[in-house]
């Protein structure tokens, strides 16, 4: 078990992206933070995996408190563009009613679940996920009714006391506002990584592309990363 001095152990799902950045930069002045990567066999996991590192070096977090675990299983399942290199990672379409090709069925419950197992093994009472259901591509395991009923699983399938709580905190909040709070914590966009493909540089045209150059245009910042493309739907204000 991690002890700590002043703040409760907290366990910060990050995958690379600027989403978990700002999130676990933003949770650490409620907690002392643990780091948790996960490759599920996502095409861009080097990339991922090498943002995750920087960022938990920004961070300052010591190794004793990084941890990087394997579920590519979920490669194995597939049904995800995310995962499956034969199914074509769609455009953006701000306008789409449907679930995108790129939601890996049911992802975010194996990562909480393994963030939830670490949590009981090392002493952390709050987990930390970066999901966000007002501004994103819709996959349906980002919703508010889902992390309040894995909280009442967390209650039901842990110690008695355990005080294990998963939180979203950035659930209601637009990208927008998401890319204001990183720069006021100073966060290293640039060592982030956003793209649904994997290339030199980013496509610009995938909706995660799309969601994070609208945000930054509707913050009035500079996006590092360098694209392929950006198209003119990605900078129509949404208001």
């Amino acid at each position: 078990m991690i002890d700590t001095e002043k703040k409760p152990l907290g366990i910060a799902l990050v995958s690379g992206g600027m989403d978990s950045l700002v999130m676990a930069s933003f949770c650490r002045t409620e907690s002392e933070l643990a780091l948790l990567h996960i490759s599920y066999g996502q095409l861009t996991q080097a990339r991922e995996l090498a943002c995750f590192l920087s960022i938990a070096d920004f961070l300052e977090v010591p190794a004793s408190r990084r941890l990087v675990a394997n579920i590519e299983y979920l490669k194995t399942i597939g049904g995800s563009a995310l995962t499956d290199k034969s199914i074509t990672v769609p455009k953006a379409d701000f306008n789409r009613a449907d679930i995108p090709a790129t939601y890996v069925p049911f992802r975010n419950a194996h990562l909480v679940a393994i963030a939830v197992s670490w949590a009981e093994a090392i002493g952390a009472k709050n987990i930390y996920i970066g999901a966000m259901a007002v501004d994103s591509s819709g996959y349906p395991d980002c919703r508010p009714e889902f992390y309040k009923a894995m909280n009442e699983t967390i209650r039901q399938g842990t110690k008695d006391g355990s005080g294990i709580v998963v939180k979203a905190p950035f659930l209601q909040l637009k990208k927008k506002d998401l890319v204001l709070l990183g720069i006021s914590h100073g966060v290293p966009f640039e060592h982030t990584w956003s793209c649904y493909r994997d290339g030199k540089k980013a496509c610009g045209v995938c909706d995660s592309c799309a969601l994070r150059l609208r945000a930054f245009a509707e913050a009035d910042a500079t996006d590092p990363l360098p694209y392929e493309a950006k198209p003119d739907y990605c900078w129509t204000k949404t208001s």
